[in-house]
């Protein structure tokens, strides 16, 4: 897609929808001794999500996987909903979408791996990461220069904002 139509996409985003692991995190996975599960968060993204949401963009999270650490996090950056452990995403994303009262063309998704495809498939605007897996990248209509876990959030939110201005 060029990025004229990416921008004129984005112009409309009114909800930003992301993945967890490999798009707010770098994919992977910290086991403590004790079992604890551990997950680094860039801040940049944080700063990207705080930014937008002061615009008036929702937030929201719909992760494949459950982790105590996803919670606090959005807690800490005002994301809701937090919708963890969902096994069909695009079951997940069309309750979004009636519980917000939004439409595809007022949503974009970032996603790293396929099953964040359902996702692609309702969005008016699909993301996937720079490192995300080839069959996604094929199915996006912009792909972030950086990596999940490593500022590729806050480009898309830097996208969105500028979309507006």
């Amino acid at each position: 897609m060029t990025s004229s139509a990416v921008v004129e996409r984005a112009r409309s985003v009114q909800l930003l929808v992301l993945d967890v692991d490999g798009v707010l995190t770098d994919g992977r996975i910290y086991l403590t001794e004790r079992g604890e599960e551990l997950k680094v968060f860039d801040v940049r993204d944080g700063s990207g999500i705080v930014a937008v949401r002061t615009a008036g963009i929702r937030v929201a999270i719909i992760s494949g996987r459950s982790a105590a650490a996803v919670d606090r996090r959005a807690r800490e950056l005002g994301i809701e909903p937090v919708k963890q452990g969902v096994r069909d995403k695009g079951v997940e994303i069309d309750a979004l979408f009636a519980a917000l009262g939004v439409n595809r063309a007022q949503v974009a998704c970032v996603g790293d791996d396929t099953g964040d495809l359902p996702m692609f498939a309702r969005c008016g605007l699909s993301v996937a990461v720079a490192d995300a897996h080839d069959d996604v990248i094929a199915k996006a209509d912009w792909v972030t220069k950086r990596p999940g876990g490593r500022g590729a959030v806050r480009e898309v939110c830097d996208l969105l904002l500028s979309a507006r201005r």
